[in-house]
């Protein structure tokens, strides 16, 4: 189910989430930025397209939308892509030359609805300017959030998900414990190669969002967060390359969980 509700006074939330057996639930958000000239961050999931378009209308005629940022180009980012570009033929797709070439890989991308930004560079929105970030934790090359000078919001993508018991509209709805245990799951699975990460370039990557000071975080896979929580959401960060590596299921934990769902479906 998609539900929509605000995170603050300009940004609302289209919120989905996923249940992973035996690991809990994450949150997959798309926002919608409201102003001048708005924007929606990511289009949900491919499989959720309807429903996610449904819910969209809720918070905004998608005629009024212009712009797109995309994070980045996984199945749970890019769902209704296709059919707002569609829709919309003034809609701008703010990407990364990596993720251009992605999407051409599907069908061929109109090249003139493209905006390019590398991390670091800014684009003007009309009432505010959006600044490309890349964020300390990503699973995905193309990943580009970004910071938002009018708002103070920082959109993470996947940078401080987490697998939770069931998942609130709000971060500080958690317990410590539920965030810490979850963010450290979460960034072990999507992100392997934090075990293998230089300590202190990845602390200089967690201290560059410390400086941002954001007034609120804006995660693909975490209920939005209030800017205070900024440092129990990096010390989270800051513990995973010390945690045990993520082992999945291999195929006889498959066949038992299998023949656990058959004989459940046979009583």
């Amino acid at each position: 189910m998609i539900r929509t509700f605000a995170a603050s006074a300009d940004i609302d939330v289209v919120a989905s989430s996923a249940s992973i057996p035996g690991l809990g639930s994450i949150a997959i958000n798309a926002f919608v930025l409201h102003g001048a000239e708005p924007v929606l961050v990511d289009t949900g999931c491919v499989r959720e397209q309807t429903e996610f378009m449904a819910a969209l209308r809720a918070v905004i005629d998608p005629a009024d939308l212009r712009w797109i940022w995309l994070t980045h180009t996984d199945a749970d980012h890019i769902g209704a892509l296709d059919v707002l570009l569609a829709e919309n033929p003034r809609l701008r797709v703010i990407t990364t030359f990596l993720g251009l070439g992605v999407m051409g890989l599907s069908a061929p991308f109109p090249m003139d609805r493209a905006r390019l930004v590398n991390p670091g560079q800014t684009i003007d929105v009309g009432d505010r300017v959006l600044r490309a970030v890349r964020p300390p934790v990503f699973d995905n090359p193309v990943t580009t959030g970004f910071y938002d000078s009018r708002s103070g919001a920082l959109f993470s993508s996947d940078c401080f998900g987490a697998l939770l018991p069931s998942v609130p509209d709000r971060a500080d709805a958690l317990s410590g414990a539920e965030l810490r245990d979850g963010q450290v799951l979460w960034a072990t699975i999507d992100s392997p190669w934090l075990h293998r990460v230089d300590p202190a370039a990845f602390a200089a990557d967690l201290q560059s969002v410390r400086t941002l000071e954001p007034s609120l975080i804006l995660s693909s896979h975490l209920p939005p967060a209030p800017g205070v929580m900024v440092g129990t959401l990096l010390d989270a960060l800051q513990a995973a390359p010390h945690a045990s590596p993520f082992v999945g299921p291999d195929q006889a934990v498959l066949e038992q969980m299998l023949s656990d769902l058959m004989t459940g479906v046979a009583s």
